[in-house]
């Protein structure tokens, strides 16, 4: 097999160059009737918020008829002075999952909701007395013409366009009033931020304090649902999400049959790495309990029951030694320490404690790059916004060096079929379980999140009704199923390469998911398996076939554009007989109140052969191109996953092989990713993109690529796992002076 490769070099990075136009689809146009309707929409909901006074300003809900991307959002219509509008949304979510549109909620102040009818009517009135009650395409260009047109009015040439193309996507105006279907107790209460103190809110509300928890700065967390019942008959209106308590954890399934092997010599700990479990209690009467730092975090009034130490002394079982007990699915990782965090009990727990924990657990534990999260909830997650437990986790992972592992949660009835809390997480990576034939285990829930971010990513054995996974309980050796036992394996894998092979997370991860993938675009099982079944043996990550060449490439992505046009790829007869494939991570920043546009940070990806002038991405990707080839919304994410922090392109594998032909005799390909905001500047996002490159003959051309890539000021590394292993090995050593 072939040695993972580092390329490391200069990456290219510029700002924005294209033109900043304001462009009209040929195809579309708006009446005066159209902005009529409009007008009454804001004097209607003027009228309902002149004698509303718990909050300041008014919440409006823009109805589009599409799904829209940033750029479509109104840009002028709502805004203050030289502010956009686009900082003044405070929700975003889907008017159906079957046929999505978007509806988006601004939070403006009295004054700018009479200017915006204002301006509307101004808009109206141009239309009417210039162009014939209607605006189109040709009508919308020959404005641009115009010089002396506007001198009569009270808005100028560049409003009145602003204005008129806000509203080309626009169903109407309205209030949004959330209901959320929450019968139990125990909830989650997200109000739209009103830049007011939510608990100056609570109190106008007539809500005491004692009433309620302050989960963060737009969210509480109440144990009765009375206090939902009294908002929405107080202030419907401010209400964003409402959703029950998820922590419901409970024992995967019964323990089976017992069985003897002879663990007596287990060694004793030296210098491995250590991955953090945070899980229900942990048994130290076990063989292994020398492997495992045990903090208890229970809250210490609450009783211990044995049944709560079973589950989290199985899961540490796996990781800690889970190759010896299963030799049949060893990873070849080896032995791994322990920092188990006791959080929670089997059953019932409060999760506004346990995420409170977790915080600060990780906080505290700088040197714990994995966290093993085998808890999940039996409840669905809701398809129009993140769980208050993922978003935690996500915002974590932003903020700190390190990645959550979390089980994608199992089927308890025929009922429940979406993974549930806090396997939503985005920036984790969420594994779902699959039997011993590699098909996806009978208790399987399935993504997708938010109804569109691949949830679970991965998937690993977890045992099945035709195969159990051994694992240990305080009362001896056992077998079980479920994720919470798939997710260790792919801990493991990732401590490894973190760890031992002192590789970033984003490549790690990255690594993961391009194991899984191999060579095929699609997967017609994703809801289950996500991007496929990660290898057994750790080898199969990292090492590249004899026809293969694997490298990876990092960076941060600062500017607009991060590029390079400099990755030379071996030619054969000015062709390039490869099938390419090339996966994108990275942890972006999120924003939970934005809802179904969740993630803020958009990496756009390209990769492929240098042609005339820009990369031809082999997944023919043309965002960021010419304005002519711009992609509409909904395709880019379905077809390029724009929005996903993970991207991934590949060439299927055929019978018929066909070589790329080369452009202007060039042997040089390219990558180039386009950073795009959805709401504030980022200062830069770390990114690592893992590329193969499959000889469609079977050749090893490992070592021209090599070559090539020297001569063009690239530094080479191999990936050597006994060297880095060696490396790790003596780096970990305690020397002991004299």
């Amino acid at each position: 097999m072939n040695d993972l490769l580092e390329l490391k070099g200069e990456l290219q990075s510029s700002k924005f160059d294209g033109p900043v136009v304001a462009s009209w689809p040929k195809y579309k146009s708006i009446t005066c009737e159209e902005i009529d309707s409009y007008i009454s929409d804001l004097k209607r909901l003027n009228n309902y918020w002149k004698d509303k006074s718990i909050i300041s300003g008014v919440l409006i809900s823009v109805y589009y008829n599409r799904v829209i991307p940033k750029s479509s959002r109104i840009k002028g219509l709502f805004s203050k002075g030289s502010e956009h509008s686009n900082s003044y949304v405070k929700g975003v979510k889907f008017s159906s999952l079957i046929d999505k549109k978007h509806i988006v909620t601004y939070y403006i102040s009295k004054e700018v909701l009479l200017k915006s009818i204002q301006r509307l009517q101004s808009v109206r009135l141009i239309i009417s007395e210039n162009f014939d009650g209607i605006m189109n395409y040709d009508q919308f260009e020959s404005v641009k013409k115009q010089k002396k047109l506007f001198d009569k009015y009270d808005i100028s040439k560049s409003a009145f366009q602003k204005y008129i193309k806000d509203l080309l996507d626009i169903e109407k105006f309205d209030l949004y009033e959330n209901n959320d279907d929450v019968s139990d107790d125990n909830l989650y209460i997200t109000l739209f931020d009103t830049d007011t103190d939510i608990s100056e809110v609570m109190n106008k509300i007539g809500i005491k304090n004692t009433d309620y928890e302050i989960f963060s700065n737009d969210t509480i967390y109440v144990k009765d649902i009375s206090v939902l019942l009294k908002i929405r008959q107080v202030a419907p209106y401010i209400i964003s999400m409402a959703m029950t308590d998820l922590a419901t954890y409970y024992q995967e399934s019964e323990n089976k049959i017992d069985f003897t092997t002879n663990f007596s010599d287990m060694p004793n700990p030296t210098i491995e790495p250590t991955i953090g479990v945070i899980d229900t209690l942990f048994d130290k009467s076990v063989y292994f309990e020398k492997w495992v730092d045990y903090r208890d975090e229970l809250n210490k009034d609450l009783p211990r029951n044995q049944k709560d130490y079973i589950h989290g002394t199985e899961v540490s079982s796996i990781i800690v030694d889970g190759a010896r007990s299963n030799k049949k699915w060893d990873d070849e990782c080896g032995f791994f320490k322990v920092r188990h965090f006791g959080v929670a009990k089997e059953g019932v727990n409060n999760s506004f404690d346990i995420i409170t924990k977790i915080k600060q657990i990780v906080k505290a534990n700088t040197d714990i790059h994995v966290w093993n999260i085998s808890l999940g909830s039996k409840f669905e997650i809701n398809q129009n916004y993140i769980s208050p437990e993922a978003a935690a986790l996500d915002e974590i992972q932003y903020e700190n060096n390190v990645v959550f592992v979390v089980a994608g949660t199992n089927k308890n009835n025929d009922s429940v079929v979406r993974i549930g809390a806090p396997a939503d997480s985005i920036n984790s990576i969420v594994v779902n379980a699959v039997d011993k034939n590699f098909k996806k285990a009978s208790y399987a829930r399935k993504g997708k999140v938010l109804s569109f971010f691949v949830k679970p990513d991965v998937c690993a054995f977890g045992g099945d009704i035709n195969e159990f996974i051994n694992v240990c309980t305080p009362t001896g050796l056992d077998i079980q199923r479920g994720t919470s036992f798939a997710a260790p394996w792919i801990s493991r894998k990732l401590c490894y390469l973190i760890d031992k092979m002192g590789l970033s997370r984003e490549i790690a991860k990255a690594l993961i998911i391009d194991s899984a993938v191999g060579w095929k675009k699609t997967n017609p099982e994703e809801e289950y398996l996500g991007y496929g079944v990660v290898p057994t043996k750790i080898s199969d990550v990292m090492l590249g076939q004899k026809d293969e060449i694997k490298f990876y490439i990092e960076g941060n992505a600062t500017s607009y554009y991060t590029y390079t046009y400099n990755l030379p790829v071996p030619l054969v007869n000015d062709k390039f007989p490869f099938y390419a494939k090339a996966v994108l991570c990275y942890f972006p920043k999120c924003t939970r109140s934005q809802g179904v546009d969740y993630t803020n940070t958009e990496l756009d990806l390209q990769f492929g052969r240098i042609g005339q002038k820009d990369i031809k991405s082999i997944n023919r990707n043309t965002q960021g191109g010419e304005l002519d080839k711009a992609t509409n919304e909904a395709t880019a994410r379905d077809l390029y996953r724009k929005w996903d922090n993970v991207k991934v392109v590949v060439d299927e594998i055929k019978d018929r092989k066909v070589p790329r032909t080369s452009y202007n005799n060039s042997n040089l390909w390219g990558i180039k990713l386009t950073n795009k905001e959805r709401l504030d500047k980022n200062d830069g996002l770390k990114f690592g993109i893992v590329i193969t490159l499959k000889e469609m003959y079977g050749k090893n051309r490992i070592r021209e690529f090599i070559d090539l890539c020297t001569m063009r000021n690239w530094i080479v590394n191999k990936i050597n796992i006994d060297n880095r292993l060696e490396i790790y090995n003596t780096a970990e050593e305690i020397i002991e002076f004299e």
